[in-house]
């Protein structure tokens, strides 16, 4: 494939010059139009000789006449203007007597007489010629401010627009202490933080400290900010950008971009460069359709050796982020470059409750609020989306015109969090409250007779979202590992909706689309990729994903025979579920009755509701462990 050219700064300038000028050009040939188009418009007033206007005194046609110097302005008595001379030696009074006009009809005769001095002088006179004058030199004027700022801006295209946050800056100064949870990595961290404040300690012992550090999980994970946080922490300034930001359509200025940035890190050092999502110039080399041309590719290779250019004593970190570790060159990850990988998990239960904490540091809660309930109810949120939560319920009180947060308006974030806003211009009609009275049911029932299910916090026909209603299903604890025994369990959860509506009505709704897609991907996972079937037994059978010249392409290394066998396999898994489900509802058909119709009038049963009406329909709600071993001891 042929290379792009590439553009001179002077072409970009002269382009910019050139149409400037045309620009210019029309404006000149607008006003000269608009001129002549004025001029014409003022030969269209007849002339009258002094004769002809003599004739018209004597008829009593005039009403009215203008001096201007030698030139007459004749108002006849249709008020329509006529141009005319006078005699420059004579006066016109003189002259129409001359002419016979006798002085009676002369001395009723209304003459005006207009100086050439004045204002009317200067617009009509000298203005014209002035204007074209004026815009000119204002044309070129700014003209050459446009040349000037084209050539500023040519000569700073290459550039890094890098933003500096400065370590005795207290605005945007951020430690340890400002972000909770992600105690394994900050451990890690500290290591970088220790060798920017003492690297003499490292050094004396003959240790080399990473030069890269490669920051990775979830997006809202907290990256970016504990990037930060080391730079605070090591007092050291912070040099940040986006990897989106070094690439152009320009061939080059990718990689001239990171030449500056690495030359204002040294120049800075001790510092800390942070290249934000940097699987937009990291991605394999030759993946893309431009090949090893490809302007990205240019900036990755400068990136590279750049990186391979620290000396031992800079003190210069290199930290970047990303979503995406699988699609990075491995060049970028071998020894020398980004050689520590820092993983991001998900908070669990007590980094969850920190991270409340932090983001409510600000504002007004109630005496009701109990951050531990709400690290309960928020399973697998991340940071981001745990500081949206607390941010969602300050709106709540806000549009309720309330001081105070209270809890209720934690637990409505929550869920809003997780399930989308409520729709309450969305009403049900009575008989679709009742198939979604039963549907909700048919999962809670399913959940809390299942062994392995998780326990129901809240079950709603309350519109959410796209859906009708839902059952809020939370575990007791987090889970880092999932038995074979809790995903079977799962799939009669997702199946009870489906049962309970067949079961009751005779028929099934699409309400149960969702449960059925959630089940079948479900079923799907645990035979290709879990080795959960016991026909197929432990074999992965998933699709692989590989890098190609025109990018990821999927291998399509299973045969016809055995992608048959895999649906098979799915198929049966869901009908085994779904009879599972269909039975645990028959043999508590009381229960499904009352349930559904308490939900039904009620439209919302809390955890506390739900677990009475289990009792009374002797089901055993469930418990955490300790309590119930506490229990049995």
């Amino acid at each position: 494939m042929a290379k792009k050219p590439k553009l001179d700064s002077k072409l970009v300038i002269l382009r910019q010059f050139s149409s400037q000028i045309i620009l210019a050009v029309l404006v000149i040939l607008i006003l000269v139009t608009a001129y002549g188009a004025y001029q014409n418009e003022a030969k269209k007033i007849t002339t009258l000789t002094l004769s002809e206007l003599i004739q018209k005194v004597t008829a009593g046609e005039v009403t009215s006449i203008t001096i201007s110097g030698s030139d007459l302005d004749v108002v006849d008595k249709d008020n329509q203007h006529f141009a005319s001379k006078k005699e420059i030696e004579t006066s016109l009074s003189q002259t129409l007597l001359n002419y016979g006009i006798k002085p009676e009809v002369l001395a009723k005769l209304p003459i005006k007489v207009q100086s050439d001095t004045g204002t009317s002088f200067w617009l009509l006179t000298i203005l014209p010629i002035l204007a074209p004058i004026i815009f000119i030199l204002f044309f070129f004027w700014y003209l050459s401010r446009q040349v000037k700022g084209a050539s500023v801006q040519a000569l700073s295209f290459g550039q890094s627009k890098a933003r500096i946050v400065y370590p005795d800056d207290s605005t945007q100064k951020v430690t340890f202490a400002d972000v909770a949870g992600v105690r394994e990595a900050k451990e890690e961290l500290t290591e970088i933080v220790d060798f920017l404040r003492n690297p003499k300690k490292f050094l004396d012992i003959g240790a080399r400290i990473p030069k890269g550090v490669l920051l990775m999980w979830a997006p809202g994970t907290g990256k970016s900010l504990l990037a930060r946080a080391v730079a605070g922490e090591a007092k050291v300034p912070f040099l940040y950008l986006s990897g989106s930001e070094f690439v152009e359509m320009f061939v080059g200025v990718g990689a001239s971009r990171v030449r500056d940035l690495f030359n204002l890190a040294k120049n800075a050092a001790p510092a800390i460069i942070f290249i934000d999502e940097i699987d937009a110039i990291g991605r394999h080399r030759g993946s893309g359709m431009g090949g090893g041309n490809d302007e990205r590719e240019q900036t990755l290779n400068q990136i590279l050796v750049e990186m391979d250019g620290f000396e031992p004593n800079e003190k210069l970190i290199v930290m970047a982020a990303t979503n995406r570790p699988d699609v990075l060159d491995p060049a970028l990850l071998r020894p020398g470059r980004f050689d520590r990988r820092v993983v991001l998990d998900s908070p669990d239960l007590k980094d969850r409750e920190a991270i409340l904490m932090i983001h409510a540091k600000k504002k007004p809660l109630g005496p009701d609020v109990n951050m531990r309930v709400i690290a309960e109810r928020t399973p697998g949120f991340s940071g981001a989306d745990l500081a949206n939560a607390m941010n969602e319920g300050a709106i709540l009180a806000a549009r309720e015109s309330r001081k105070e947060i209270s809890q209720y308006d934690l637990i409505r974030s929550v869920e809003k969090v997780m399930l989308g806003p409520e729709r309450k211009s969305h009403i049900l009609s009575a008989k679709e409250k009742r198939i979604t009275a039963y549907h909700e049911i048919g999962h809670a029932l399913a959940a809390s007779v299942l062994e392995y299910a998780d326990p129901v916090h809240k079950v709603s026909i309350v519109s959410r979202g796209h859906a009708a209603g839902y059952t809020l299903k939370l575990p007791f604890e987090d889970h880092k590992l999932q038995t074979r025994k809790e995903f079977l369990d799962d799939l009669v959860v997702s199946m009870g909706g489906y049962a309970a509506e067949n079961l009751i009505f005779g028929d099934v709704t699409t309400g149960a689309s969702n449960d059925i897609q959630v089940a079948s991907a479900l079923a799907r996972d645990m035979v290709t990729k879990y080795g959960m079937s016991e026909k197929l037994g432990p074999v992965a059978l998933d699709n692989q994903t590989k890098m190609t010249m025109i990018g990821p392409m999927t291998d399509g290394g299973i045969s016809e025979s055995m992608s048959a066998l895999i649906d098979g396999e799915v198929s049966q898994l869901i009908n085994k579920a779904l009879a599972q489900a269909n039975q645990i509802l028959i043999d508590h058909r009381a229960a499904l009755d009352q349930m559904s119709g308490e939900l039904f009038r009620t439209e919302t049963l809390e955890r506390e509701e739900f677990d009475k009406l289990l009792i009374l329909n002797g089901l055993k709600p469930k418990v955490q462990p300790e309590e119930e071993e506490w229990k049995i001891l």
